[in-house]
C-alpha cells in the first residue's frame, strides 16, 4: 500500500482543529502528523481547505441501500448495507437486528461473524436491539417477540468471537446477576425500550449497564418527583447515551439540555437509520407492514417511528446547525465517543499516529467529499 499525505485544509487533532498540518497514512494506519506540505514520494491528497475528521462511527444501522438486516441476515446483505453509509462518512458500524426470533438472531450472528472474517469494510460487530424489552415502551418493535431468554439463549448473545456484542434491553427483565455475567462475557449492555422506573434504572446501571439506547425515546421520562429512565441516564457520570438528532425524534430544546447536564464525551450520536438511507426507495417492510419514509421521517401508517432516514453526516450537520454545537465536538460525538462507548479508543475514533487511516473529508456545507477505510478510498 503506498503511503497518503493529506494536506491542504484543517485537520480535527485532540485539540481540535489544526492548519498547516499534514497527515502520513502507512498500511492502513496514521504513522505521523506533521507540519507542511506533502513529503516527497507520497500520494498527496489536496484537501483544498476542506476539514480532514476521523470516520464516523454508527453504533445503531438497522439498514441501508434498500435492505434491512432483519430481512437479509447474510454477509452480502451486512455487505450492503455497509456501503450504503459509506458514502455518508460511516467508515465503521454495528448493523443492528431489530427484536426477531431466536432463529433470525442465530442467522444475523452468523452473518456477523462471516463478514467481519470476510474483511467486509467497516463491520465491528452486532447490535441486538431486543428482543429483551418491555411492551410499554415497545416503539415499533412486535410484543410478540419478547421474551426473557434461557441460558442457552444467552451463551447464543455472547456468541460473535471476533467482534464487538451490543445488546439493549430493558434492565427490568433482568436481575443484577446475569447483567453482571454478561457484561463480563464481554456483551457491551445498553438499557432501551424500557419502562424501569429511577431505582431499576439505577441498579441496572450499577450491575453493568454502559450505556442508554435513542435517549428519551422508548424509556420512562424524567419528571418533578420520578425521574425515571431518563432522569437515571442523565444522573449517571459514566453511562453513555445515544442521541437521534433527525428534529424528529427529540425535540432540540431538550438535546441542549441533555448535552449540557452531561459530562464532556458521553454523548454519541447514532442514526437508527432503516432501508431508504442510500436507498432508492422510500418505502420499507417491518413485521408484515409497510412503513413509509417522507421528509426525513420513517413511520408506520398510524404515526409510530420506525427507526429514521437519518445518515451520519446529516446527524453531524444537524448538531451544528440545530443544536449550535461547534463542528468539532459534533464530530467527537460521531466518532471518539463512540469509539470510548465501544472500548476501542486505543485504535478508532481519532486522528492520531498509531490509529486507524478511517478518516472523512468534509466540505464548508459538512457534506461527505472524500471517505477512507484503513487508508483506502
Amino acid at each position: 500500500m503506498s503511503t497518503l499525505a493529506f494536506h491542504n485544509g484543517p485537520i480535527l487533532t485532540e485539540r481540535g482543529f489544526a492548519d498547516g498540518l499534514c497527515v502520513i497514512v502507512e498500511d492502513g494506519r496514521i504513522a505521523a502528523i506533521l507540519p507542511g506540505g506533502a513529503p516527497h514520494g507520497a500520494e498527496a491528497v489536496d484537501l483544498q481547505g476542506r476539514c480532514l475528521v476521523p470516520g464516523f462511527i454508527d453504533t445503531q444501522v438497522n439498514g441501508g441501500g434498500d435492505v434491512l438486516l432483519n430481512d437479509s441476515p447474510t454477509v452480502e446483505g451486512v455487505r450492503r448495507i455497509a456501503a450504503a453509509h459509506r458514502r455518508f462518512g460511516t467508515t465503521a458500524m454495528l448493523p443492528t437486528l431489530i427484536s426477531d426470533d431466536v432463529a433470525v438472531m442465530t442467522r444475523a450472528i452468523s452473518a456477523v461473524r462471516d463478514a467481519i472474517d470476510g474483511d467486509v469494510p467497516g463491520i465491528l460487530g452486532i447490535h441486538l436491539e431486543g428482543p429483551y424489552l418491555a411492551e410499554a415502551r415497545k416503539g415499533v418493535h412486535d410484543p410478540a417477540r419478547f421474551h426473557t431468554p434461557d441460558d442457552a439463549e444467552l451463551d447464543r448473545i455472547a456468541s460473535l468471537g471476533n467482534g464487538i456484542t451490543l445488546l439493549t434491553l430493558a434492565p427490568e427483565r433482568f436481575d443484577a446477576a446475569t447483567l453482571r455475567a454478561l457484561a463480563a462475557r464481554g456483551v457491551i449492555l445498553s438499557a432501551g425500550h424500557t419502562a424501569a422506573d429511577y431505582a431499576t434504572m439505577r441498579a441496572a446501571l450499577d450491575a453493568g449497564i454502559r450505556g442508554v439506547t435513542h435517549l428519551f425515546n422508548a424509556m420512562t421520562p424524567m419528571t418533578s418527583r420520578e425521574p425515571g429512565g431518563v432522569g437515571a441516564a442523565l444522573d449517571d457520570p459514566n453511562a453513555w447515551c445515544g442521541l437521534i438528532v433527525d428534529g424528529h425524534h427529540v425535540h432540540d430544546a431538550s438535546l441542549r439540555v441533555a448535552i449540557a447536564a452531561r459530562p464532556r464525551g458521553k454523548m454519541i450520536l447514532v442514526t437508527d437509520a432503516m432501508p431508504p438511507v442510500g436507498g432508492e426507495r422510500d418505502t420499507f417492510e417491518l413485521y408484515g407492514e409497510t412503513m413509509t419514509c417522507r421528509d426525513g421521517l420513517c413511520s408506520t401508517a398510524g404515526g409510530t417511528l420506525a427507526g429514521s432516514a437519518l445518515d451520519m453526516a446529516s446527524a453531524v450537520r444537524n448538531t451544528v446547525r440545530r443544536l449550535g454545537l461547534p463542528l468539532d465536538e459534533a464530530c467527537r460525538m460521531a466518532s471518539q465517543y463512540p469509539a470510548d462507548f465501544l472500548g476501542l479508543d486505543h485504535e478508532y475514533g481519532r486522528i492520531a499516529v498509531g490509529y486507524r487511516a478511517d478518516l472523512v473529508m468534509l466540505d464548508e456545507g459538512i457534506t461527505v467529499q472524500g471517505c477512507w477505510i484503513g487508508g483506502e478510498a
